[in-house]
């Protein structure tokens, strides 16, 4: 019998699959279609301090291996997701669920971090550094060591929770980044955020999403991901949350072998909303398979 279960900061996950933020929405949509119980467990929706509309539209578009997205953080503000979109997820989710906060100064990120803190069904932070959708914020913060360095002093200041830092792969060196964030306290690293990108449509030629580029995400970027995860995790010593491109049970292991504890799988849900679900039944398997027995074993197996 393998044993699937992974330790996040002390907390023990059934197996290592997690929903990316921005894919999964607050849960409750995906808990439709089936018992997302079955999840280690999901990044909800990116939350700001405020409302967001985000960007305008169009704000998706399809590439032969991915898509690139510009949806610009849209979601209700920390205030309406305490009140509206937690109970609604407590009712089909049992488990911590992981708390994606997003900001546009060190202030809205320390705000929303202490807001959520104190609610019981968040058993982590990821502190989104790194999106690259958002003008005057967001991977701003993750571009340079000493700003995200200064982002996680302040979340964790105010927070009880493990804080993992979400990085953007849109840099010079990510392992000086990685190391600030380690160094100001963070208890893990989230990774990578998406790549850069832009579609140009032949007919109108101009540029197919609405705010000229996007995040490329989706099968393409897994080979960066997986070198990124790589160098990291011989520069910290705090756990890592690897994503970029994972959309089988063989990809969850590849990036396990390269220093993940756990895994995010983002873009293929949108590809197909069971895929977390099945990467989860087929994991066994494909462990089995190459002759592996418990998943912690296999963390950072590569080096």
């Amino acid at each position: 019998m393998v044993n699937t279960k992974v330790t996040l900061s002390g907390i023990t996950l059934d197996n290592p699959i997690i929903p990316a933020s921005g894919t999964f929405g607050y849960g409750y949509e995906f808990a439709e279609l089936y018992d997302i119980n079955c999840l280690g467990t999901f990044s909800f929706k990116g939350t700001t301090k405020d409302p967001r509309f985000g960007n305008p539209t169009p704000r998706i578009a399809e590439c032969s291996s991915g898509m690139i997205n510009a949806v610009g953080l849209q979601n209700p503000g920390v205030e309406k997701v305490i009140s509206e979109e937690l109970p609604k997820l407590k009712a089909c989710f049992s488990k911590p669920v992981m708390a994606n906060v997003s900001g546009f100064a060190i202030e809205d990120y320390a705000y929303t971090c202490q807001m959520l803190d104190s609610q019981e069904q968040i058993g982590w932070f990821e502190v989104n550094i790194s999106c690259p959708n958002v003008h005057g914020g967001g991977m701003s913060f993750g571009t340079s060591a000493e700003a995200a360095a200064e982002v996680t002093k302040a979340v964790k200041k105010v927070t009880t929770k493990p804080v993992y830092m979400k990085l953007s792969p849109n840099v010079t060196n990510i392992v000086d980044i990685a190391k600030a964030c380690e160094d100001a306290g963070a208890d893990g690293i989230s990774m990578i955020n998406t790549l850069m990108g832009m579609r140009i449509d032949l007919k109108t030629k101009k540029p197919v999403i609405a705010n000229k580029s996007g995040g490329f995400s989706g099968p393409a970027i897994k080979p960066v991901a997986l070198s990124m995860v790589y160098k990291v995790y011989e520069a910290v010593k705090i756990p890592i949350i690897g994503m970029g491109g994972i959309a089988t049970a063989e990809d969850v292991i590849e990036m396990m072998l390269a220093g993940a504890t756990a895994v995010e799988i983002g873009a293929a849900n949108l590809v197909d909303p069971f895929v977390c679900k099945d990467i989860i039944e087929k994991l066994p398997e494909v462990m089995a398979e190459y002759k592996i027995n418990s998943l912690e074993e296999i963390i950072g197996g590569a080096h």
